[in-house]
């Protein structure tokens, strides 16, 4: 086994002409695949990182206006519509142990709307995430990492925000999510995948008029991901990595309370979305990666595209979990 593993990187070497103590493909590979997903990475033990995402989506629609009188249609009009959503997150990760890292994430969001000539900027929903790996990660072999995720509602509340000349920034309700992530090593790609489920908890006393009615509560359908891919070292500076992602969300249910006191509830429709993304991982120094992306919209409910950037960041007191890689 190790005169096969000599040979490997030795072959690997010679094709990409390196010089003596570079990293092997299977390394740049690897450490380009981290610095692009990210919940399939660990920290060492008291090791810090922080590092920004950005990432810029574009939503096109065509919305009807009908005016109707005495059962017949007197105008017919379609507008063209767009959404334009960006998101600035910055992440916190530290090792707490070799096998165990504690993350936080705080989005800055931008909002607007074409058509309404709505908008919104400000904090979005802060998340406290966790990654454990079970077993230590042998070369070669399928590696497993256990994730969690609370999601807070520290963004202004879509509940609230009705009427109003503003878009919401957060959700408006905590969530719970876990899942698993799996990657593996076969020459010469990096192969990679995941799962998880997201319990949004019911949001009670919302205290909201809605067309006569009082909305009351609020209980968001669950949701499962899924996601897969691949990823290839190009060269010892640049990798490219492609993977779909998709998700499923039931019925979320709606509870009125009506003017004659009385209670009613109201489903909407169960929901799914799939994207398609190319990332392009490009070393720009020999200790930071940035990685830029593009994701298409496969489904109705899914963005029409994504654009994507992210980057480590070194201040004084942190290092970027790259540079630390020996």
């Amino acid at each position: 086994m190790a005169q096969n593993t000599s040979a490997d990187v030795s072959s690997a070497r010679e094709a990409l002409s390196q010089q003596e103590g570079d990293a092997s493909q299977e390394k740049s590979l690897e450490e380009v695949f981290e610095a692009t997903e990210n919940s399939y990475s660990l920290m060492k033990e008291g090791q810090t990182s922080l590092g920004f995402n950005m990432s810029y989506s574009y939503v096109a629609d065509q919305r009807l206006d009908v005016d109707i009188q005495n059962g017949q249609v007197r105008a017919f009009d379609v507008n063209p519509s767009a959404s334009h959503n960006l998101s600035n997150n910055f992440n916190f990760d530290y090792g707490y142990e070799n096998n165990l890292t504690l993350g936080i994430t705080v989005p800055l969001v931008v909002k607007y709307d074409s058509v309404e000539t709505q908008s919104a900027s400000g904090l979005g929903d802060v998340s406290i995430n966790a990654r454990w790996q079970p077993y230590a990660y042998v070369p070669g072999e399928l590696s497993k990492t256990v994730t969690g995720s609370f999601k807070t509602k520290t963004g202004s509340s879509p509940f609230k925000t009705v009427g109003s000349k503003t878009l919401p920034t957060g959700s408006g309700y905590y969530s719970l999510s876990g899942g698993l992530s799996m990657s593996k090593v076969v020459d010469p790609v990096m192969l990679f995948g995941s799962g998880s489920v997201s319990y949004a908890i019911p949001e009670k006393d919302v205290n909201q008029p809605r067309s006569g009615a009082l909305l009351m509560e609020v209980k968001p359908g669950l949701t499962a991901s899924f996601s897969g891919g691949f990823a290839y070292s190009l060269s010892y500076d640049v990798s490219m990595s492609m993977s779909f992602q998709g998700s499923y969300t039931n019925k979320s249910t709606y509870v009125f309370r009506n003017s004659t006191g009385t209670f009613s509830d109201v489903e909407s429709a169960a929901s799914m979305t799939g994207l398609f993304n190319i990332s392009l991982g490009i070393r720009v120094s020999p200790k930071t990666i940035t990685n830029i992306g593009v994701g298409f919209g496969m489904t109705d409910d899914a963005p029409d595209m994504i654009l994507s950037l992210s980057l480590p960041i070194d201040v004084n007191g942190l290092k970027a979990k790259s540079s630390s890689s020996s």
